[in-house]
């Protein structure tokens, strides 16, 4: 490759550059990623859908990492990491141009496969991009490197959902579901038409900034690195990388942590909006349930600020992992078992009711995990670092999965709920399906505990 490339014995050289450049790259994915949030019951109303139908737009998402992160890290090992990068931006770049037939169309299939080209081309950055920041700089302040970018990506979660409502979908109050069962099928029809081409103009604007970024990546100072110093990995297939990296616990564990996690920041960001529409609240413009979105955001932000404060200096990565998995299985509890009736009242935006606060209060609990995980899977894997990173980006798939399994788990309880006559104002099944993150919570404590310590499979 034409890049210098930078031994990890070097990594006492400033990081400045690459972590700006990174930060930056970083608000972009998160601007992708969390429009996913409104788009869900945006799609829902103007393509018709159920709600398990719905979460095929998380699914289309994040199944592309599943599929493309061991490619994406071919990639990566034959054009290097700038090259990697800003194949990635033109990947997300031609994703979001394929907005516009499928808006031109209102084709729910066009729309789910442009959201996998763009989640295709965040794997290749991805990939990238997270080992990179693992090894750029001193392991034990990892965490704190993550977490700004990590505070950049969910700054741009914040951003994206408030963007998108008020540029693009601020009539919403026009397209409610009940005004468009009242009109008749020709008028229906034009109605969601209209609905679904107001995404092409800002998904074409987007994907012109990106081409732009990509060239800007190209002829960036941002250095290459060499994860395998000694050259033990570099002759190995990769399919001997897989086999061999999984002899190793720490990253085995890290995998189905990871996984487990992103089941639980996806469903929380993303399900957010359903569950408050389901709730009725829609605000004084009747779309403030697709904001909702950026609430999980502000809360991620906080912790990933309180992450670059406190780690390593005053709570180290392992500990903050702790803390998160415990603050995850008590809000799970709570949003389960809380009633929907309970309001808060707060300045500035409508009341709403407390278990929609306590969902977007996952996000806190959220925060930390990505920063902690990856260092703690990564650690002692030398030149195995980047297909371990690869793996790691694999376990994006439970981002892909839960969702449909709690859309699927809502409709079945909502449906029951509705055979026996339970009124609205009991329980829903958009509310009893969080019990599904419970798990995720549970399995990222004891990875914080003891699963990371691991470094064989024997018991003794």
């Amino acid at each position: 490759m034409n890049e210098m490339s930078i031994p990890l014995a070097n990594k006492q050289d400033s990081t400045l550059v690459p972590m700006a450049i990174l930060t930056f790259m970083f608000f972009i994915f998160g601007f992708v990623t969390w429009l996913n949030g409104p788009l869900i019951p945006f799609f829902k109303l103007a393509c018709e859908l159920t709600e398990s139908q719905a979460y095929f737009v998380t699914f289309a998402f994040y199944i592309a990492y599943f599929v493309m992160a061991i490619p994406s890290s071919w990639i990566i090992e034959k054009a290097g990491y700038k090259n990697g990068l800003s194949l990635g931006l033109i990947i997300i770049a031609v994703g979001a141009f394929m907005f516009y037939p499928a808006a031109e169309t209102r084709t729910f299939g066009l729309f789910l496969g442009a959201l996998f080209v763009m989640g295709t081309g965040l794997a290749v950055l991805q990939t990238a991009s997270n080992p990179y920041v693992v090894v750029i700089g001193p392991r034990e302040s990892a965490a704190a490197r993550i977490s700004i970018l990590g505070t950049a990506n969910k700054l741009a979660g914040f951003i994206a959902p408030l963007a998108l409502t008020s540029l693009v979908l601020s009539n919403m109050a026009d397209y409610t579901a009940d005004k468009i069962a009242a009109l008749d099928a020709a008028a229906k029809t034009a109605a969601l038409d209209s609905l679904a081409l107001q995404l092409q103009a800002p998904y074409i604007y987007m994907g012109i900034i990106i081409l732009v970024l990509a060239v800007l990546v190209k002829f960036s100072p941002l250095p290459e690195i060499n994860l395998d110093e000694d050259g033990n990995v570099e002759h190995l297939s990769i399919f001997q990388q897989i086999k061999n990296v999984l002899q190793r616990p720490q990253l085995v564990l890290g995998v189905i942590t990871l996984m487990l996690y992103v089941a639980a920041e996806v469903i929380a960001g993303d399900s957010i909006g359903s569950f408050g529409k389901h709730l009725g609240v829609y605000g004084d413009n009747g779309d403030f349930y697709l904001k909702l979105t950026s609430f999980t955001m502000v809360a991620m932000v906080i912790g990933y600020v309180l992450g670059i404060t406190l780690i390593p200096k005053y709570v180290s990565q392992v500990n903050a992992l702790k803390l998160s998995g415990i603050l995850g299985i008590v809000l799970v509890l709570l949003t389960v078992f809380i009633s929907p009736e309970i309001m808060v009242a707060l300045p500035g935006i409508p009341a709403l009711p407390l278990v929609i606060l306590l969902v977007a209060l996952m996000g806190l609990s959220n925060a930390l995990c990505w920063p902690a995980i990856w260092p703690m899977a990564l650690q002692d894997l030398g030149g195995y670092t980047k297909i371990g990173g690869a793996l790691l980006i694999m376990a994006i798939i439970g981002g892909a999965i839960f969702p449909l399994m709690y859309g699927a788990l809502a409709d079945s309880i909502n449906i029951a709920n509705e055979t026996q006559g339970i009124t609205e104002t009991a329980k829903s099944g958009n509310q009893m399906a969080y019990i599904i993150l419970l798990p995720s919570y549970l399995m990222i404590l004891f990875f914080a505990i003891k699963g990371h310590k691991y470094r064989t499979w024997s018991i003794a």
